[in-house]
């Protein structure tokens, strides 16, 4: 019986493309995080191959999470998705007499992606409650420096212009960080970011835009850092883009504030212990001699046809891990919290 289950299971996995949904979804909506378009996926799921039993639920729900994180070069941020999904789906079917009769399982099947579907709805939202607890920080008359294309920085940033009361009242400065990689998802090429700089700009905020290179020097000018990022690990460190931990020891060194801005679902059970203990396979440090450039362009010519090669993470989208002695304090949507926090954090069921 359990074989039957695991080949039904594999096979409502394979009929549906968990991979191409989850891509779909970050391309439709932009204002999409990973980990909440990773639920939505797993949602659609459900809805699409439904199964008849909880163990073919679980099973569905494993193999499917297994084969998106190894399909997608950098599966932190989708990891805390789908993990937090898991944790609920178990959670809620060890405890099926409260959802109807005992042995109802269809019951059970309506009630978790009628939930999953308001939490998705509520966590789409998460943005507002950050930029309302984390407008404080911003204070008259400061100079905040960021990087980065965080859509809840840059939510706190504009609702922090719009209570100060419009382009005429606007009293505080963004420098702005632009990275030297273009972006792959912009087909003018154009920095990460600059969406973000004309939207400051057209409420009246000034915005000065530098390379990585100068943060050392506009740190001198700076009264506080806010960053994002893709993932809050358990130790309360960050994963994000690659420069933000050179910006947190530089901040760290002239004594400015490091602000993280993250919704509580980006919180990930991971624990690295460096730079180079992330599950991403990305090369940024590269030694090469030309005898390894010319046999890396004949293994690029050979197609490989045993699929289990790791995908890598393209230089343009490379991340490091930003320790907690560095950060200050994280502003989520469940309120101002100590990197000694996140854990606690981690412990709880958003359901």
């Amino acid at each position: 019986m359990a074989t039957m289950t695991g080949s039904s299971a594999a096979a409502g996995a394979k009929s549906f493309d968990i991979v191409a949904t989850y891509n779909e979804l970050l391309r439709s909506d932009p204002d999409l995080t990973m980990p909440i378009a990773a639920i939505e996926a797993l949602v659609l799921l459900l809805t699409k191959e439904p199964s008849s039993t909880i163990s073919e639920t679980l099973d569905l729900l494993e193999k499917s999470t297994a084969h998106l994180k190894k399909a997608i070069p950098n599966p932190i941020g989708l990891s805390a998705g789908t993990d937090l999904f898991q944790r609920y789906l178990i959670t809620t079917l060890q405890r099926p007499g409260q959802l109807g009769p005992a042995g109802d399982f269809k019951a059970i099947r309506t009630h978790l992606l009628s939930n999953g579907r308001l939490f998705i709805r509520r966590a789409k939202e998460s943005r507002e409650k950050i930029a309302t607890f984390g407008r404080g920080f911003i204070r008259d008359g400061c100079t905040v420096l960021t990087n980065g294309g965080s859509r809840a920085v840059a939510s706190l940033l504009q609702k922090a212009a719009d209570d100060e009361g419009g382009p005429s009242a606007v009293r505080f400065r963004v420098i702005y960080v632009l990275s030297s990689f273009k972006n792959a998802d912009e087909p003018s090429g154009e920095p990460e970011g600059m969406e973000t700089v004309r939207a400051l700009r057209a409420k009246g905020v000034p915005v000065s835009t530098i390379p990585e290179s100068a943060v050392a020097y506009a740190l001198g000018k700076t009264d506080m850092v806010i960053v994002g990022a893709e993932g809050v690990v358990e130790n309360g460190g960050i994963v994000s883009r690659m420069g933000t931990y050179q910006i947190g020891l530089l901040a760290k060194a002239i004594g400015k504030p490091f602000y993280v801005v993250a919704e509580s679902h980006k919180f990930v059970r991971l624990y690295p212990l460096g730079q180079y203990d992330l599950p991403i396979n990305q090369h940024v440090i590269d030694f090469k001699s030309d005898d390894d450039i010319t046999e890396q362009k004949e293994e690029s010519a050979t197609p490989n046809t045993n699929g289990n090669q790791q995908i890598e993470l393209p230089l343009c989208d490379s991340v490091d891990f930003t320790p907690p002695y560095l950060i200050s304090a994280l502003i989520t949507d469940s309120g101002v919290l100590t990197p000694s926090a996140v854990s606690e954090e981690l412990i709880k069921i958003w359901f």
